[in-house]
């Protein structure tokens, strides 16, 4: 997937609790056939108490003595926008999760939105224990934390979280049996959020950091969001397979909703600092062009599976 293939990323994703997610990003057979074995909502429940970690585990010493003697001041700065899109993103996340959970048409998709929500709740915490034990922001309350990192972000970020997730969130919290809007905001969350833009982000961060030999105990916790955002990915996938084959008018939905979103997508991967004149520009070795492939392939394998490519 991309032009650079990460030292340590391909290695992660083949490893047995990663596969065991099921998310067909993880699946070559997905670049071949629809057909492929999704887990069933109990069965992403039980992996869910499988897989559980610890934030107070983690041990970011040295994750202080890299952020604040190895790296310069650039280096900070560049490294906050990747760092403020998560933990904003997490928090945001979190919030919006609620409707759809409620809105869930059956028990098992209920119980194991629960777990989702926990899941995020989970990740805010541990990017507030890396900002707070590593020193990255002077504030050490968790509102100011978020409110002061919140300025490293694109007004594409806000146009995808506060604007067209909630747009459908706010819809099911009044008709939480608008089906079309769950379908929608599904598409927004799962595919788009957590699917390409937090799983493309995390596979390029961790790879840097591990090549750099940077930041370990902030990798080993992104390890465990990410094998967490797998999982979350997969009931995004087999929900929406089941109700683009129930109804032709939720596959448009599907389809309706991706041409909507996906150019504020792309433009959430750029920082707001990035050169506007250079298409092609490079982040610790990265272009563009990688991540956009990276996304572009992963978002591909999953709508073929869902019945939509």
């Amino acid at each position: 997937m991309g032009s650079k293939e990460a030292t340590g990323i391909q290695s992660r994703t083949e490893r047995d609790d990663f596969q065991a997610t099921s998310d067909p990003a993880l699946m070559e057979a997905a670049d071949r056939t629809a057909e492929v074995k999704l887990l069933t909502y109990e069965e992403l429940y039980l992996l869910w108490e499988r897989q559980q970690w610890q934030t107070q585990e983690l041990d970011f010493s040295r994750d202080r003595e890299d952020w604040n003697e190895k790296f310069d001041d650039e280096e900070r700065f560049q490294r906050m926008y990747g760092l403020s899109a998560f933990f904003i993103g997490e928090q945001k996340v979190a919030e919006e999760l609620g409707p759809i959970m409620r809105a869930a048409p059956t028990e098992d998709q209920k119980i194991f939105l629960c777990t989702q929500i926990a899941d995020e709740a989970r990740h805010v915490r541990f990017f507030e224990r890396f900002y707070r034990e590593v020193g990255v922001l002077e504030s050490d309350q968790l509102s100011q934390m978020l409110e002061q990192t919140s300025e490293h972000l694109n007004d594409n970020f806000s146009r995808l979280f506060d604007e067209m997730l909630k747009q459908r969130t706010d819809r099911l919290s009044v008709a939480p049996d608008d089906t079309e809007a769950l379908v929608e905001a599904v598409t927004i969350y799962h595919m788009v959020i957590e699917g390409m833009l937090a799983l493309t982000g995390q596979h390029f961060i961790m790879d840097y950091n591990e090549r750099e030999g940077t930041l370990p105990a902030f990798v080993e916790g992104f390890q465990n969001v990410a094998r967490d955002e797998h999982r979350h990915v997969a009931f995004g996938s087999v929900f929406l397979r089941e109700k683009a084959r129930e109804d032709d008018r939720y596959k448009q939905a599907i389809q309706r909703t991706l041409e909507e979103v996906l150019p504020v997508a792309d433009g959430v991967l750029t920082p707001p600092w990035a050169p506007t004149d250079v298409e092609n520009w490079e982040l610790f070795g990265y272009s563009l062009e990688d991540t956009r492939q990276f996304a572009g392939t992963s978002l591909m394998r999953r709508l073929k599976v869902i019945g939509l490519s």
